[in-house]
């Protein structure tokens, strides 16, 4: 395949996918730029042109992924025409079809925070102080970003105890039990696996809505005396 100069019109999702499988099949110490830069036709002195580092790489998969699960679950969270239990099934549904989709991004969000949260700039490829300081504050908005996304699980968990329909539960440790399975789909699921995608989501919408329900004990029912 011939290799893509710089200057010629590269479809930014397509390298940001393409890393995040590099990464997954690597891991983020092993992955080099040119092994991405191979994998979607480029040099890796062209992709240097669009993302400053590996560094910045990693950081830009992690933020496609994250803000498109936002935009994808907010209006889920805003439609209060429908009870919480439903509003949360979708909302986990949709994550996790969402992940199961994109495997390699969702192992990403597994894998490779750590790398993120570990980086050490280098003033190598021309790296300046203010490129790192440009790198910490958009790490810092991510991280940021990424309470926001818990937010949405947590703010529903909180209006169902509310409204009675959940038990109450400590709504915080719920959300990161359910943030963990869901991102873990990433990294088992297999599309030509047993089940799909959305059937994988609505065993586990199911099981998280279950667990979260509300049982409150009905009475007895009255029995009826003799008068013979």
């Amino acid at each position: 395949m011939a290799r893509k100069p710089a200057d010629q019109s590269v479809n930014r999702e397509a390298i940001l996918l393409a890393a995040a499988d590099v990464l997954r099949q690597n891991g983020y110490e092993a992955t080099t730029m040119k092994d991405i830069a191979a994998r979607v036709g480029l040099t890796a002195a062209s992709l240097y042109h669009h993302f400053k580092s590996k560094d910045f790489l990693l950081l830009s998969v992690l933020e496609i992924g994250l803000e498109h699960a936002i935009a994808r679950l907010e209006p889920l969270l805003h439609a209060t025409d429908l009870p919480c239990s439903e509003r949360l099934r979708r909302m986990i549904a949709t994550h996790i079809i969402e992940v199961a989709d994109n495997t390699a991004v969702g192992a990403a969000m597994v894998f490779e925070i750590r790398s993120l949260m570990n980086a050490k700039l280098s003033p190598r490829n021309g790296l300046t102080e203010a490129d790192y300081a440009e790198f910490i504050e958009r790490r810092e908005a991510f991280f940021r970003r990424r309470d926001v996304f818990e937010g949405l699980f947590k703010q529903i968990i909180r209006q169902g105890i509310n409204s009675g329909e959940f038990r109450p539960v400590d709504a915080g440790i719920v959300t990161k039990a359910m943030m963990g399975a869901q991102n873990w789909v990433g990294v088992w699921y297999k599309p030509t696996g047993r089940l799909s995608g959305p059937q994988v989501a609505e065993i586990m919408a199911d099981t998280f809505i279950h667990s979260l329900l509300n049982a409150t004990p009905q009475p007895a029912p009255r029995q009826e005396t003799s008068h013979i």
